[in-house]
Parts: C-alpha cells; sequence; structure tokens
C-alpha cells in the first residue's frame, strides 16, 4: 500500500452560543476553522484526519496549516507506506512545531491502518483500558457569576458530573465569586476544577487555592503562564490542590522538563496538542514513570480530532478520565457534524467506537456544506 494523494479541506463550524450562555469573545470563540484531511491509497483505501486551527492558542490557523502541508510535508510523504506511522511522521520531524497540522496527518495515518486491518484505532494502541463510555467534563466559559451558575445547574440537569470553569480573565476576587456562585447552584456532589489558561500570577494562584478547596475544587488547571514552569512549581510547592499542567506541555521535552521540576501533579495531553497520538502515548507513559497522573484535554476538536482523543483515552491506562474526567467537548459544543453517528453516549458522556480505524464515517452532504461556509467566510 503506498500514498498516492493528500487532500486538505477548510470546513467551518458553529459553535453553540446556548450550550455555554456565551454573551461575548472572550477567552471563547463562537466558528471553528478546521481542515479535514484525507490520505488516499493506491488501493482506494482513503484515511481521515483534522487539523484543529487556534491562533490565539497553539499559532496554527486552519489555511496556515493548509499551505504548510500542501508545500512542505505532504510532498515528503507521497509514496510511502501509510501503515509504517513513525517512519512517515520522523519524515515530516525537521519541520519545527506545527503539532496540530502534523497531528492531522498522524490521524490519518492511524485510520488508514485501522481500516487495513479491520480494527479501531484503541486495539492497535494495545487495546482498551476501560469501559467504552467516558465521563465529560463540561467547561464554563468566563461569563459573569450569575450566567455561570445557570450554565453549571443547566449542565448538571443534562448528565454532566464535572464542570471546569474558565478563570484567569477578571480579576481573582471575580473569578472566586463565580466559583462560589457555581458551587452554591450545583450543591457538594459535583466536581468542580478551574483553568485559569496561565491567566494568573504565582501570587494570585497561592492565595486562590485555600479558597478554591473550601468550595470544593479539584484542581487548578495552568494557574501561570505557560512558558513559567519554575512559577508553576512554586504555585505547587505552596498549594495542596493538585496543579495541572496544560499550555506548559506541548512536547515530549516539555513533558520531561514539567516532571523535572516537579512542576505539575497532572499533565493534560492530547493528540493535536502533543503532534499525535504516538508523542500522547510517550508523554503518558513518561508521567506514569514518575508518578504523575494524565488528563485529555482539549482545543474545540470537530469530529476526527475527538475520535482520536476518545481512542487515547481507551487505551491508555494513564489518562485517568475516572479521576478527572475527560475534556473532549467538541461533540457538545459544535452545532453541526458531519459524522453519520454521535460520538456522545448517555447524557454526560463520550463513546468509543469499535469500528475500524478511528470509526468515524463522513456524510459528504454536510461536509460539503461546511466546506461552502468556510469558503463564503473567506470571500
Amino acid at each position: 500500500m503506498k500514498i498516492a494523494n493528500i487532500r486538505t479541506q477548510p470546513v467551518r463550524i458553529g459553535v453553540d452560543r446556548r450550550v455555554g450562555l456565551v454573551q461575548n469573545t472572550k477567552g471563547f470563540r463562537f466558528t471553528s476553522h478546521i481542515l479535514m484531511m484525507f490520505v488516499e491509497t493506491d488501493t482506494g483505501l482513503v484515511g481521515i484526519g483534522e487539523v484543529t486551527g487556534s491562533p490565539d492558542w497553539s499559532g496554527e490557523t486552519c489555511l496556515g496549516a493548509k499551505a504548510l502541508l500542501e508545500q512542505h510535508l505532504i510532498p515528503k510523504l507521497i509514496g510511502e507506506d501509510p501503515r509504517r506511522i513513525r517512519h512517515c511522521m520522523d519524515r515530516l520531524s525537521k519541520t519545527f512545531a506545527n503539532p496540530f497540522a502534523k497531528a492531522g496527518i498522524e490521524m490519518a495515518l492511524f485510520d488508514l491502518l485501522g481500516k487495513s486491518l479491520n480494527a479501531p484505532v484503541y486495539q492497535l494502541l494495545g487495546g482498551a483500558v476501560r469501559s467504552a463510555n467516558l465521563p465529560l467534563r463540561f467547561p464554563i466559559m468566563p461569563v459573569g457569576p450569575e450566567e455561570s451558575a445557570l450554565v453549571g445547574k443547566r449542565m448538571v440537569s443534562e448528565g454532566f458530573g464535572t464542570l471546569k470553569l474558565k478563570v484567569g480573565h477578571d480579576p481573582l476576587e471575580y473569578d472566586l465569586e463565580r466559583v462560589r456562585q457555581v458551587r452554591e447552584a450545583v450543591g457538594p456532589k459535583i466536581r468542580l476544577t478551574v483553568d485559569a489558561n496561565g491567566g494568573w500570577s504565582v501570587n494570585e494562584a497561592i492565595r486562590a487555592a485555600p479558597l478554591l478547596e473550601e468550595y470544593g475544587v479539584v484542581f487548578i488547571e495552568q494557574p501561570v503562564h505557560r512558558l513559567d514552569l519554575d512559577g508553576l512549581a512554586r504555585v505547587r510547592q505552596h498549594v495542596r490542590l493538585p496543579v495541572m499542567a496544560d499550555e506548559s506541555v506541548f512536547t515530549i521535552q516539555d513533558a520531561i522538563a514539567c516532571i523535572q521540576k516537579g512542576a505539575a501533579d497532572i499533565i493534560s495531553v492530547y493528540p493535536g496538542k502533543n503532534g499525535g497520538l504516538l508523542n500522547t502515548l510517550a508523554i503518558a507513559a513518561l508521567a506514569e514513570a514518575a508518578g504523575v497522573h494524565c488528563a485529555i484535554g482539549s482545543n474545540l476538536e470537530w469530529d476526527v480530532g475527538s475520535a482520536a482523543m476518545i481512542h487515547a483515552c481507551m487505551a491508555i491506562p494513564n489518562i485517568c478520565v475516572e479521576r478527572y474526567a475527560a475534556d473532549i467537548i467538541g461533540p457538545v459544543f459544535h452545532i453541526e457534524h458531519a459524522c453519520e453517528t454521535s460520538q456522545l453516549g448517555e447524557p454526560g458522556f463520550a463513546r468509543a467506537s469499535a469500528d475500524p480505524g478511528l470509526g468515524v464515517t463522513l456524510n459528504s452532504e454536510r461536509l460539503s456544506q461546511v466546506s461552502k461556509d468556510q469558503y463564503e467566510s473567506q470571500r
């Protein structure tokens, strides 16, 4: 089997504002610009991947990734055997960064390999280590305290057992007031987490931690700037709540540095950010050896990216979804989907497919429509 062609297709997906009762654009996007990838082989098999563009978070855009892929990465793979995934990804390794673009290719290669062997991707990663039903962590965007409480109460009524509040966008006292009101609205049994996206100073994070404990918060995600591993380590040394590193850990080398500095109790992993499933596996294994838990994060992936995250959760023991729930939010937030079957299971859960590859069958008519929307949005 050889790679005969790799096509890219930009799509534009609306985000459901009602889900988060989002009133402004602070810390959130209302539209996802996704680049779909199709790796075509000389046997007729096609693998599907996805690039999630987010310039203010990862530095990548949908159309920027398209140019990079078509001009630099794709030509290196034509004629290669797509089942030699490590070999193919090594061909791309000299191109610096751009993890989501590389992950999109790797997703398609894993999809192809699974289809060629009639096996789901999680079997290729070592087999299922948990139930196909994965508990989800619902994010509450940085809206006011009353709106946050309403969202929390509504999503608990819809089956979510873990809520994540986006903080770090406002003064610390305002963040704490939002947490207080959400806790009062949802009661003591719902698990709460906070994600500052690097928006707090070291001192703010240390001051906040005891109050967050009082409100029953489970952990603090990325309290300080992504490049400040020393500051992250200082926070961890001075607080009792577990500290999660997300933006601080993109690469395997980032994970090593984070572990060596003792900067986190938990590392957030996901295929897009880490440059593919193989790197996610490696980071999770490093963390496990060091006694550090992992959790699955999100950059608001669409259908194929969400499927890759689900397969990672299914196969990697140290992605502790039972303890921290999963940040697989694309199936909840996006108002349009191209996959034929829902990736959501019972309320508040994602469900893994046992179909070959990533288990995503795309509806061509729906895909054409969102691709047309993307084209028209660029005119």
